[in-house]
Parts: C-alpha cells; structure tokens; sequence
C-alpha cells in the first residue's frame, strides 16, 4: 500500500487503549525518505552514495545520530487518564494542548479497573507493580473503585449546578478522570518516549498506550525506521564498561554446564559492587547476562 493511503487509512482513526482510552494520528509530516533525505544532505552534491536507505536508517539508529530523525513529525489526538497523563507530560519535547477544565465541563468518564488487573507493591522497584493481588479481593477494591467515582462526578456536578465555578468544582475530582490532548512530537523524540514506555519497566497503563502509537501507527507510517528501532532500541542490549568487565571476566572462567552459575556471577562482580549487600546495578547485569543465555535465571 502507498504512503498515501496509509496516511489516509490511519488519519482520525481512533486505537482504544483501557476502557474509554483511544489514540489517533491527526497528521504526519514525513516518511522513511524523509530521514534519509536529511541524513544525505550532509554529504554534498555529488557524494557517491555508498549505501541503501535502509542500511543508511540503520546505520543512523546503531550510532545514534539523532537529528534525521527529527526531520519527520507526528500529530496525534490522545484520551488518557489523568495519572497516566502525568507521566506522559513529563516528555517536554513536544507541542502540547490539552482540554481545559477550567473552560469546559471534565470528561464524564474515568478509567475503571477489572478485579483481575489489581496488582501488588513490587518488592524490589519501589515505584513498580507486582504480582496480581487474589481474584475476591480484586472484586471487592472494583467494586470499591466504581461507587468512589459515582460519587466524585455527583460531587461535582452539584458543585456545577450550585453555581460553582468550573476551576474550583473539579479539585475532587479523581486521577483516573479522561483527559483529552493534541500531542506533537518529532520521530526522534516519539521513538525516545516509546523506548521508556514499552518498556517492561513501565507502568502497564501507559505501556498499553504506547504500544498502541507503536505498532498501530508509527510501524506502518516509517516501517524501516521501526524495524531498526525494534533491532536496536527495543530488542537492544546496552552494556556499561562495568558490565562488558564482568562478562569478559565471566567468559574467561571454564564453563562446566550449558549456563554459568549465580555463584560463577558473584565471583567475577566489579570490586564496586562487592560492598553492597544489595546492588540494583549489578542485580540488572545479572538479568542482562540471563537474557543472554549465559547466566542460568535465578530464582526470585
């Protein structure tokens, strides 16, 4: 299918994220050409051009040279929670405007949450989710959840028609209320903001959001860029000077089984790390190596 027609297909189309979420591309500036049309400029008339466009977006995603990427935009229309909305915001690098409660009445609409997708307090990432809290206790904070924001919104609303004004009556109101923005960013930021937030250490709510951007509508707008992305942000492995140490030092030792040991790990931990009962550094090379295969997991 053509450029065109993509853009066309995917323009107004509305991607439901959570229950009354959505993402939807208002327009898009740009196309894989765009960035290599911007990356070849800085070789002059008359460079031989020594390689493909996709070798040339690859090249540029592996080294990390940025700007090209900037030379594409994307305008979506968003419907996010308002907690979910906060951390969104925190990407300064884009052009932002968002419904304003102060002028018209908030979205009559809140996120609601399933009694199976409640999650525990993770135990080792202090702002991360757990396991799934048990089903009947799930039934009972849903249920919990749904009356809290009955009463919020008829709060509100008798706020509003006692007269009250708009910039005051919404205080009460929940974090889970919808808010509704137009998001401009440029692909080097968008692909940044999609590397935090699919992240499996993201928050799940705004990784279903993301994911939603990424696959629904960047993928097929700037399919050699995403591939690239994919192979070497999303699927990448980054390893820090500590970290390539311990695995030269790791793969220096005999390996008598298919996989090193914990043991084989701690024996060859940087000497930084040896203080510390716990280290949150070396605990994320630990699962860099199993992700590798070389460390046999470790049982948490």
């Amino acid at each position: 299918m053509a450029l065109a027609d993509i853009l066309s297909d995917l323009r107004w189309k509305k991607f439901q994220v959570l229950n009354d979420g959505f993402v939807c591309l208002v327009d898009c500036m740009g196309d894989d050409g765009s960035v290599v049309q911007a990356a070849r400029v800085s070789y002059g008339e008359g460079t031989k051009r020594v390689s493909d466009d996709r070798t040339l977006v690859r090249y540029l995603m592996r080294h990390r040279h940025t700007t090209p990427f900037e030379m594409a935009e994307l305008k979506f229309l968003v419907r996010v929670p308002m907690d979910c909305w906060r951390q969104w915001i925190r990407h300064r690098t884009a052009s932002v405007n968002e419904y304003s409660t102060r002028y018209s009445v908030a979205i009559d609409s809140t996120q609601t949450t399933m009694p199976h997708e409640w999650r525990t307090q993770a135990e080792q990432n202090r702002q991360g989710s757990g396991s799934p809290l048990p089903a009947d206790l799930g039934e009972k904070l849903t249920e919990d959840e749904h009356h809290f924001q009955v009463t919020a919104r008829q709060v509100y609303q008798k706020r509003l028609e006692a007269g009250v004004a708009r910039e005051q009556a919404r205080k009460d109101l929940p974090l889970s209320t919808y808010t509704e923005a137009y998001w401009k960013i440029d692909l080097h930021n968008l692909l940044h903001f999609l590397a935090l937030r699919m992240d499996a250490h993201a928050q799940q709510e705004i990784r279903d959001y993301a994911a939603a951007i990424g696959e629904n509508i960047v993928k097929p707008l700037f399919p050699i860029v995403w591939e690239a992305f994919e192979d070497y942000r999303l699927g990448g492995l980054f390893l820090s000077r500590l970290e390539a140490g311990v695995m030269q030092r790791l793969l220096a030792r005999p390996r008598p089984g298919a996989q090193y040991t914990l043991e084989d790990f701690l024996a060859v931990q940087d000497e930084s790390w040896r203080s510390l009962g716990r280290s949150r550094e070396r605990d994320e090379c630990r699962a860099k190596l199993e992700r590798l295969g070389l460390l046999a997991p470790v049982a948490t």
